[in-house]
């Protein structure tokens, strides 16, 4: 018997869209979902915590960001584990850490109390995000990888959009702990997600689980004849690669795995003093909570917008050109936010704002998905989202440190803009694998010269 050895990659490239496909991109999207919800309840709840505890907005500050620390350490974590063990299990494990924390959140009666159950939440929501991203990138076909990556994570701003409509309507009857009681949902779905949400493909075949792999491969390219005697392999670039933070500055990625840090550092720095203080900066620019819950709301609405058609650009016309455009924007939005008083204007801008911040952090994890081979590729994102998470760790403080200090209005929005201009100008100096090629050919000429 003659045995058929198939390098999976190829498969998946050239795999057409599959009803296997929307499943894993649903259950993906319905686990961002919670992930971005329990995130956005910072910017719901910390007006209410400063009334009820009594914080300043450099105390308040410093509570949201004990989440985000948790997640950098969630995500250098569960990043490197998932490439040893599976993503699905990692997966498993930080939906019950994010959602069975962020649950006993509701309970702090101290902010002690809640900065030690936020933190201990963010090393799920850190170590979940990646691990998504990497495996709907796994089985998303070339053509359309951005677009599915990026409509997976439309998801989590729907959760923000979710946030801040529960919000308006719960909180004022039942306080602030009932958002963390809704986010003890994903706990109830966990059996459900262990069947029906599939394994790494990648990891399947390293373990050499055959059988298994054939089975999925089946659903994945019903056009493809598998039979038993068909075994699958990874392409022979990814196989010696080890999961560490080492093998990220190996053959010629240093300088571009630094340039994708700097450019997660600011991006989520804006994303997160966006999402932490928005609320609070239309409150001190003198509107009333609920519509200061709208504003959040609209943002998130036109964070799906960016999220999405982001994505479809992207696939038209490259990651990169569609990265810097939207920081541009993002950097001009927001400093226009500050000098704007029109209602109906103000809500326009604060779409824009989203689709920018929110959307370009959701194309760059596409795009670091993409230029890492799958047997680093969730070190990689993990290890990017980590130092991202040292921004998002910076923002609220930093915002947080604006407001006490009551400056104008429009030199707290321009400060959130500035960094996601730097994120633009990060991502205009990464090379893709081409030109990283032509720069190692003209080496050895010029030395020759």
């Amino acid at each position: 018997m003659t045995t058929e050895n198939l390098d999976i990659n190829s498969i998946v490239d050239k795999a057409k869209f599959t009803p296997f496909h929307f499943n894993v991109v649903a259950w993906c999207l319905l686990i961002i979902l919670f992930d971005g919800y329990d995130l956005a309840i910072n910017g719901v709840v910390l007006p209410l915590l400063m009334q009820d505890w009594g914080l300043s907005a450099v105390q308040a500050g410093m509570l949201a960001s004990t989440a985000l620390a948790g997640m950098m350490f969630g995500a250098m974590f569960f990043g490197s584990l998932a490439d040893k063990i599976g993503r699905k299990k990692v997966i498993m494990i930080c939906i019950v850490l994010f959602s069975g924390l962020t649950f006993a959140g509701g309970f702090a009666s101290n902010p002690t109390e809640f900065a030690i159950l936020r933190f201990l939440a963010g090393l799920g929501i850190g170590g979940v995000m990646p691990n998504l991203v990497a495996l709907t990138s796994e089985y998303a076909p070339q053509k359309m990888r951005s677009t599915l990556v990026t409509t997976m994570f439309s998801g989590y701003a729907v959760g923000g959009v979710m946030a801040a409509l529960l919000g308006s309507w719960f909180t004022p009857s039942f306080g602030w702990q009932i958002m963390f009681f809704i986010a003890g949902i994903p706990l109830f779905l966990l059996p459900v997600i262990w069947k029906f949400l599939p394994e790494s493909l990648a990891f399947i075949v390293k373990e050499n689980k055959q059988d298994k792999a054939r089975s999925i491969v089946r659903r994945l390219a019903p056009n493809l004849a598998v039979s038993e005697n068909t075994t699958f392999s990874l392409p022979k670039v990814d196989v010696p690669e080890s999961a560490n933070v080492v093998s990220l500055f190996r053959r010629g990625r240093a300088a571009n795995t630094l340039l994708f840090w700097l450019a997660f550092f600011t991006c989520l720095l804006t994303m997160y003093a966006l999402s932490s203080w928005l609320p609070k900066l239309m409150m001190a620019a003198g509107y009333s909570m609920d519509n200061s819950l709208m504003f959040m709301m609209v943002m998130n609405v036109g964070a799906v917008v960016g999220i999405v058609g982001g994505g479809v650009l992207a696939d038209r016309f490259h990651l990169k050109p569609v990265l810097m455009c939207l920081g541009i924007m993002g950097a001009i939005v927001m400093s226009l936010m500050g000098f704007q008083s029109n209602q109906f204007l103000l809500y326009i801008l604060v779409f824009l704002a989203g689709a920018a911040s929110i959307g370009s952090q959701m194309l760059l994890y596409s795009y670091v998905a993409q230029f890492y081979p799958l047997a680093i590729r969730s070190t990689g994102i993990g290890w990017s989202s980590a130092i991202g998470r040292m921004g998002a760790i910076v923002g609220p403080i930093l915002i947080g440190s604006l407001l006490g200090m009551n400056l104008p209005a429009h030199f707290n929005f321009m400060a959130v803009g500035l960094p996601v201009l730097i994120t633009a100008i990060a991502v205009a100096l990464i090379m893709n694998e081409n030109e990283a090629e032509k720069l190692k050919s003209s080496s050895p000429v010029a030395a020759k010269a």
